[in-house]
């Protein structure tokens, strides 16, 4: 018999009515010959309004006894939730995370699971009760109560999907689904039926806030199936599930994310080591850093940018200037006031052009970017925070998609039920769906760890880097939309920060297109004020895939004392939730490579 977990969250229970809905739900799927584990948010409200209380005592609470506060909430959800089932006539089982066996690290309000214990709950549901569980909470090795983070309890259920073996994980919410972008924001965003374990951790970590980020890095680690649908209505919701599963789109959606913050450190050392220097002060802050863009050297020195969330900007420039200060840096700047907007979709790589296109966007409506990082599935662009809306609107115009509802196709919807997202797969597909990655499974290895998929090298790669050019809307747009009426194909691409109304842009691209890509750069230089052009031949670019890698705040600081104990330059750094490039020298390479590998050999999947 399969199991299926179902989360409602805290609209989909904020009162007696939802409450009975919910249960109504799960008693609905138990009948329909599943195992059900019902995990439950706080009613409504019920946190923000802890919270309040907490601040009527104290303007600085211990941590600890936040977490103590706050899971009261979901305990409160897990009583009614079962109180509701018993008086449909079925069995239910409550139990908090501490009843669960939910084992956490000691990060209180931002705790990681490590392991889940499934014996008690397999045994109840063996006796046909349907499990009650408290999201976003669990325990240290202590006996400390802790909690998940703000949106928490996704990850709690999507956690216990994979711990359970469940078949497919359904998300209750108040909304139909995932959306090309935020529908209140872009009022054409369009419904999505389906998309990828990788654009979704994308979007979600640039600012789509439908899902908890750490809650889809555990479905893809464990390929946990994630429906999620709106608790009020029987509207088709959103799959998220594997690449084989899902369409092929070079944009799927677009995002912002308005709280964010900049901060270069100026004239740093172009030398092994320094990267490191900087972000082992900000990892030990526990700051999960976004955008990184390291600058391709100059004289001797490099400027090293990235994007923290505003509100831990503080923290972030304590560690920045010791590190600056340490290193001999130039010093240390920031900005507080700006937003990155973004687009993702797995086709881009295979597109020519996208790139250009969303900075023609931007560049149309006067909007001026301010950094730029690309990946294999992502562009995001800094810009100014009054700019934001008017980027996304932009940027999702120009790839239209408010038409996305009328391109995707629903072919496989039909594998499925709206009713209660209950997917119908075949008995060969269930046998090996609960037999996937067995081992990675286990109660006994930990819930949420890194996980490195790859380690590449792409040594058929040269560097291009144009500038100083004027800080002003258009000059990306101009530059890379020649590039690519040149038939030139662009991979990695930084723009660093403004440095006294001027930056830098830097690009790789196969080495064979170099000679035709600085010609093209040369012609246009005769009437567009490029500024200089320098080339690099001998780079290669080490790429890192896997999970967790920017939610785990320790994974860049590692890589680069990897890098640095093996006396490896890095040249240009690029990150994104699934990605990490690094750009070396080519002799480099090889070292680059073993070092990392040596570093995370304890999660490195082997073949």
């Amino acid at each position: 018999m399969s199991i299926v977990v179902q989360k409602f969250g805290g609209t989909s229970v904020g009162d007696p009515d939802r409450i009975r809905r919910a249960a109504k739900r799960a008693l609905d799927a138990q009948a329909a010959g599943c195992q059900v584990v019902v995990v439950v948010s706080a009613m409504g409200d019920t946190t923000d309004d802890l919270i309040t209380l907490a601040d009527r005592i104290t303007q600085n609470p211990p941590a600890r006894e936040m977490d103590l506060l706050l899971s009261t909430g979901e305990q409160i959800s897990v009583a009614l939730m079962s109180m509701a089932i018993h008086e449909q006539g079925g069995k239910a089982w409550g139990m908090t995370g501490f009843q669960i066996g939910v084992e956490t690290d000691n990060r209180h309000t931002k705790a990681r699971i490590r392991s889940i214990s499934t014996d008690r709950m397999k045994k109840k549901l063996d006796e046909g009760y349907i499990i009650v569980a408290a999201g976003f909470q669990g325990v240290d090795q202590d006996g400390n109560i802790t909690t998940l983070g703000r949106g928490g309890s996704d990850t709690s259920a999507v956690a216990l999907a994979a711990v359970l073996k469940a078949s497919q994980c359904i998300i209750h919410t108040d909304v139909d689904g995932v959306y090309t972008t935020d529908p209140r924001i872009v009022p054409s965003a369009q419904h999505l039926g389906e998309i990828s374990f990788e654009e979704m951790l994308e979007l979600a970590a640039v600012g789509a806030g439908v899902m908890h980020g750490r809650s889809i890095e555990i479905a893809k680690r464990f390929d946990i199936p994630v429906y999620v649908r709106n608790s009020f209505a029987e509207n088709p919701g959103t799959w998220i599930c594997t690449d084989q599963q899902t369409q092929r789109w070079p944009v799927c959606g677009a995002a912002l994310l308005q709280n964010e913050a900049r901060v270069s450190v100026t004239g740093v050392p172009d030398r092994p080591g320094a990267a490191q220097t900087i972000f082992s002060g900000i990892a030990r802050r526990n700051v999960a850093v976004d955008m990184i863009v390291q600058n391709a050297g100059r004289e001797g020195h490099a400027d090293i940018s990235f994007t923290v969330p505003k509100g831990e900007l503080a923290d972030t420039l304590a560690a920045a200037k010791t590190a600056a200060q340490e290193l001999g840096a130039t010093g240390v700047d920031f900005e507080a006031e700006v937003a990155k907007v973004s687009i993702v979709g797995r086709g881009m790589a295979d597109t020519p052009g996208v790139a250009a296109k969303m900075f023609q966007a931007l560049a149309d409506r006067g909007i001026n970017i301010l950094m730029i990082t690309t990946s294999e599935i992502k562009v995001s662009a800094l810009v100014a925070k009054a700019d934001g809306k008017a980027a996304l609107e932009a940027v999702h115009a120009i790839f239209e998609l408010d038409r996305m509802g009328e391109r995707q196709t629903r072919e496989h919807l039909g594998r499925f039920d709206a009713q209660d997202g209950h997917r119908a797969m075949s008995a060969d597909e269930v046998v090996q769906h609960l037999q996937a990655d067995a081992d990675d499974r286990s109660s006994t290895r930990r819930v949420e760890q890194v996980s490195i998929d790859s380690i590449t090298v792409n040594t058929q790669q040269s560097l291009v880097t144009v500038g100083p050019v004027p800080d002003q809307p258009g000059i990306a747009a101009k530059l890379f939309q020649w590039i690519g009426q040149a038939g030139l194909n662009i991979d990695m691409i930084v723009q660093d920060a403004s440095s006294q109304g001027q930056n830098a842009i830097s690009f790789t691209l196969s080495r064979s297109d170099l000679d035709r890509c600085v010609s093209v750069l040369n012609k246009l230089a005769e009437t567009f004020p490029v500024g200089p052009v320098r080339t690099r031949r001998d780079i290669a670019k080490v790429t890192v895939a896997g999970v967790g890698l920017r939610s785990h705040t320790d994974v860049a600081d590692r890589l680069f004392q990897a890098l640095a104990r093996n006396s490896v330059n890095v040249c240009l750094i690029n990150t994104s939730e699934v990605l990490i490039n690094v750009i070396v020298g080519e002799s480099d390479a090889a070292p680059a490579r073993l070092a990392i590998e040596q570093e995370f050999d304890d999660v490195l999947l082997k073949d």
